[in-house]
């Protein structure tokens, strides 16, 4: 079971790390008890090529140390590469079965999705869960879809309730509830953990936001 308890999702690279150390923020990330870390090198000054495989291996190797799983996000031969426990995509990447193909059967998939029809073909596919967003307004994607709220994940759950859903886009401790309560098995922050200026401190306030107060 990938999400056996509502788990906190850490997305970061370089570019959206608030002015501090990447490296230094993923520990103190771990530190304070995130359950998942996706890279996602994107933006103008991204990271590429050797670069970015010295700087992935440095992120595995923390996560590594507190046994959380690091996923790459679109980039499947880097995590061929380094061997990644995972690999996240896009419907505009590569084929969500073509992907499993090339991770294999043992590497978790995550697959971005919009809507029950593309839940399903994800969940045929091999994915292992599905990420459903924007839910809330988000600046931290360019490209990003207009805000869908929380009625595509409560969909999505209804439909296939042993498939796990990441609600992300938006998300604070603030509004993180209706996320839960819609059926999400993890809510993926960027940007409301990367610049906070307490790390622990709000990543207890995300827990708290589960089922009321209840820790995650």
């Amino acid at each position: 079971m990938l999400f056996d308890k509502p788990s906190l999702y850490f997305i970061m690279g370089t570019e959206n790390c608030g002015g501090k150390e990447p490296l230094v923020l993923l520990g103190e990330a771990l530190e304070g008890g995130i359950d998942w870390f996706q890279l996602r090198e994107k933006g103008n000054g991204a990271l590429t090529d050797s670069a970015l495989e010295t700087f992935a291996k440095e992120c595995q190797a923390l996560c590594q140390a507190y046994s959380v799983p690091f996923i790459i996000n679109d980039d499947v031969e880097l995590a061929c590469r380094i061997d990644a426990d995972g690999v996240h995509v896009g419907q505009d990447d590569m084929n969500c079965a073509e992907v499993r193909r090339r991770i294999g059967e043992d590497k978790i998939l995550g697959v971005s999705v919009h809507s029950v029809v593309e839940a399903e073909r994800a969940k045929v596919a091999g994915a292992g869960y599905v990420g459903m967003g924007p839910v809330y307004g988000t600046q931290t994607k360019s490209d990003a879809k207009k805000p869908a709220g929380t009625e595509g994940i409560r969909s999505v759950s209804l439909q296939y309730p042993e498939l796990p859903i990441v609600g992300i886009g938006g998300i604070t401790p603030e509004n993180a509830g209706a996320v839960w309560e819609a059926g999400a098995s993890s809510v993926a922050v960027i940007s409301s953990l990367a610049q906070a200026d307490n790390i622990k401190g709000q990543i207890q306030r995300f827990r708290l936001s589960c089922k009321g107060g209840a820790p995650v």
